[in-house]
């Protein structure tokens, strides 16, 4: 799918079966893109709720503010994407395009357009040949089938070299119901979101007021904490659909207990697809994990934990499989976060190198050596100043992360 060598941190798609509701497909419309799909329209049983997070850049997308207008409604009979073009920075235009696109499928489903989410990735500023669009729905319809979502995995990517999707069954009460869900990302991924698209469905019967609580709660630890590149796109989209084909019990409080395992399994879910858009990073070889403890609360560890992931020092010493801890130390400094240099420790591949202040001379270099080798950097930081604590994942970055974006526009 992509022009780039396979990320060598890559995980294989596994099974993704049916999702009771949920109808889907891709065609090759040739939007931007000739000789591979870029086009997929998902159908939902009418009963469906929906819950949504959309990047917080300030020049959104035309796709964003669809969604955004129609969110509030709760209810989803069918989502559209395409790859190749974001629709972003298009004017008017932009939106007419959203609009007319959004018609079509509506048409072709049989419902209101505004019951129509839709989300764009690829290039900023051309124009989204929408008639394209109108014309191949009846074709792209006639195809939609339960079984399709290895080929919209795929259909959705950018310059991705892989297809990412995870699928989990959990319990309501005692109704077995699935949580599935597939993404792309690989550059522009920070947090509140990124070029990031994730698309989530269950066969749960949950109110669209719970659906969000959930996901919203969700994302914080999964989504929200994850970086390539700290660039935030325009188009980000994480969209959670429940079909309420299963008979699970009328539940109106996210709080309720007997959505326990459904919340944790849907952490779960969105943990490992975040988890996915890191490992296929543009150019990336290793997978960091950060974890900073003792900060005054968690957000105050939350934006520590970024400013580590995001130093492009932190992630070139990555790279060179040097542990240079001096350049987290430095990392945690310019957080704008309260840190106490005297109080602060850092250990890499669980080995403390830096305790309270000053360098640990007898740490045992070889290990963390060797640890500096594997595909799995662990990274942690205790403040002593609190008990606020948080988790982030970010990549290394290569000179193949350069190569990708300077020749993106060719690609």
């Amino acid at each position: 799918m992509s022009a780039y060598p396979t990320s060598p941190l890559a995980v294989p798609l596994p099974a993704l079966p049916a999702v009771p509701g949920v109808r889907l497909a891709s065609i090759e419309a040739g939007l931007r893109y000739s000789g591979r799909l870029d086009l997929t329209l998902m159908e939902f049983a009418p009963s469906t709720t929906v819950a949504g997070v959309f990047t917080q850049n300030k020049c959104p997308g035309a796709p964003i503010d669809w969604c955004r207008s129609i969110l509030a409604k709760g209810h989803a009979r069918g989502l559209l994407v395409n790859a190749g073009i974001a629709n972003v920075f298009t004017g008017k235009a932009g939106f007419e395009t959203v609009q007319r696109s959004a018609e079509a499928a509506a048409k072709a489903i049989g419902c209101s357009a505004e019951e129509i989410f839709v989300a764009s990735t690829g290039v900023i500023g051309e124009q989204l040949p929408y008639q394209k669009i109108v014309d191949i729905m009846p074709t792209l319809y006639q195809q939609l089938d339960e079984n399709h979502w290895t080929e919209t995995a795929q259909a959705i990517l950018t310059t991705d070299t892989f297809a990412k999707g995870y699928s989990l069954r959990t319990k309501i009460g005692t109704e077995t119901v699935t949580i599935q869900g597939i993404a792309k990302g690989s550059g522009m991924i920070a947090p509140d979101m990124a070029t990031m698209l994730s698309f989530v469905t269950t066969d749960a019967k949950l109110p669209a007021s719970v659906l969000q609580a959930l996901l919203s709660q969700k994302v914080k630890t999964t989504f929200n904490a994850i970086t390539v590149d700290s660039d935030t796109s325009t188009s980000d989209t994480l969209l959670l659909f429940a079909t309420g084909v299963a008979n699970t019990p009328d539940i109106t409080d996210p709080s309720d207990p007997r959505l326990t395992d459904f919340a944790t399994t849907l952490e779960k879910v969105l943990k490992e697809l975040a988890l996915l858009v890191i490992k296929d990073g543009e150019g990336v070889s290793k997978l960091i994990e950060i974890t900073v403890t003792g900060a005054i609360n968690d957000e105050s560890a939350h934006k520590i934990g970024m400013s580590i992931g995001d130093s492009p020092l932190v992630k070139t010493a990555i790279t060179g499989e040097d542990a240079n801890w001096g350049r987290v130390v430095m990392a945690v400094g310019k957080a704008g976060e309260p840190a106490n240099r005297d109080t602060l420790s850092v250990s890499i591949g669980d080995v403390w190198v830096a305790h309270e202040g000053g360098v640990l001379i007898d740490y045992d270099r070889e290990t963390v050596a060797q640890h500096m080798k594997e595909e799995t950097i662990k990274i942690k930081v205790d403040l002593n100043l609190g008990s606020g604590k948080a988790t982030i994942w970010s990549c290394n970055l290569t000179k193949g992360y350069i190569d990708i974006n300077g020749s993106y526009l060719r690609s």
